[in-house]
């Protein structure tokens, strides 16, 4: 079959590999009809090079049709159209008991310290090949797989394999009092999609973010936009706008590769110099992320408010502002999304025919698996209009 591979920094390829196979009776095989390249698969393409070994297939937002199953394997089966989570979880672990799908015990990386595994992402999460394919094998699809009904597009369901639950949980992370505000830093997709759901449950919300296309694309839907292009101060722009307090919460849909940090900019060039068993060394002990984002969040938020923290962060020694942080009484939430915690909450959304997410308003770009290496530069280098791109095996 062919799938997308990673060979080093932005160089990625559409190759065959082989075919996968049942290796577990809870394994099924899914063909791919859509799959999405998501903001953090950005980072395996610039950052995180040294976990992630050369031809591991990448990919973690992926939908199709089952093809076949495992004997253990029953609420599913070949010709269901489903969608699989990008975290892989048993669904009745002790962590699973609590909804924590993320942190599933059954399936987390424990040789790396790290939570449950990931579909194609790195060595940290459990090196499993992912979904920029044309056939996926699914760990653990006596729970994972959602079914979705016939008929709507793909792009209706897609985003529940990530982008869908992670804006719904940054959202309830966020901790929005009855008719308070929230301001989102990032108009990626997560930001986009979180700023609607936002707004879809009565908040205010601001949104803060550079690029022409993102604002607009947000103003279409009803929120407010500071261009951070023009906006020098936008904590102090927010600030004016909420009677000198701040937003009761802010989502950083931002993450490690914010502008704004030159040291965290050189930390990073320097792991792409280096070996890759030394750059993870640095990596696993050093501060190389951009903070601009959250150190924006921490100033923009009022005294007693939540931060909820949905971007992607790779350092272990990050420096962060304590003092300020303690005297303004900041609650701060973070973590992978935990997808099908979410599920019931976002399945009567998407398959509203009135589409009050606008997902259908999501997607800049459906190209062929073929050219999924354009799809990730013009991704990373926002050109083109490039806010989400579907792949099509």
């Amino acid at each position: 079959m062919k799938a997308l591979t990673w060979h080093g920094k932005r160089d990625v390829r559409v190759e065959e590999v082989p075919d996968p196979v049942i290796k577990e009776p809870t394994d099924a095989i899914v063909r791919i009809t859509s799959t999405g390249i998501c903001g953090s698969d950005l980072h395996l393409y610039e950052v995180l090079g040294p976990f992630i070994g050369e031809g591991d297939v990448l990919g973690h937002e992926p939908m199709g049709i089952v093809e076949e199953v495992g004997a253990e394997v029953s609420h599913i089966r070949p010709g269901d159209r489903v969608v699989i989570p990008f975290n892989i979880s048993c669904g009745h672990c002790h962590t699973c008991a609590q909804q924590l799908y993320a942190q599933c015990e059954t399936t987390q990386v424990r040789d790396q310290g790290m939570g449950a595994a990931l579909l194609g992402y790195t060595k940290l999460y459990g090196e499993v090949p992912g979904g920029q394919a044309e056939y996926l094998r699914v760990p653990q699809a006596q729970f994972g797989p959602i079914k979705v009904p016939e008929g709507p597009p793909d792009e209706r369901f897609v985003y529940l394999s990530d982008v869908l639950p992670t804006a719904w949980q940054a959202v309830q992370w966020a901790d929005i009092p009855d008719g308070g505000s929230v301001t989102v830093f990032g108009l990626g997709p997560i930001g986009q999609m979180a700023a609607r759901v936002a707004r879809h449950l009565g908040y205010r919300v601001i949104a803060v973010d550079p690029v022409p296309e993102r604002i607009g694309m947000a103003r279409r839907h009803g929120i407010e936009v500071l261009d951070a292009g023009r906006v020098d101060v936008a904590a102090e722009a927010i600030r004016d706008m909420t009677k000198g307090r701040g937003t009761d919460s802010v989502i950083d849909a931002v993450g490690m590769e914010a502008h704004g940090s030159p040291a965290a900019k050189l930390a990073q060039t320097v792991t792409g110099l280096i070996p890759d068993r030394a750059a993870a060394g640095l990596m696993s002990r050093a501060g190389v992320d951009r903070l601009a984002a959250l150190n924006q969040a921490i100033d923009t938020v009022r005294r007693g408010g939540t931060i909820s923290v949905v971007g992607v962060y790779g350092g272990m020694a990050d420096p962060l502002p304590m003092l300020r942080m303690f005297d303004k009484g900041i609650t701060l939430r973070m973590g992978q999304a935990h997808v099908k915690r979410w599920i019931e909450d976002l399945m009567p959304l998407v398959t509203d025919d009135a589409d009050p997410l606008g997902t259908e308003d999501l997607a800049t770009h459906r190209l062929p698996l073929e050219q999924a290496p354009h799809g990730y530069e013009i991704f990373q280098k926002k050109r083109d209009g490039a806010i989400k791109v579907l792949l099509t095996p």
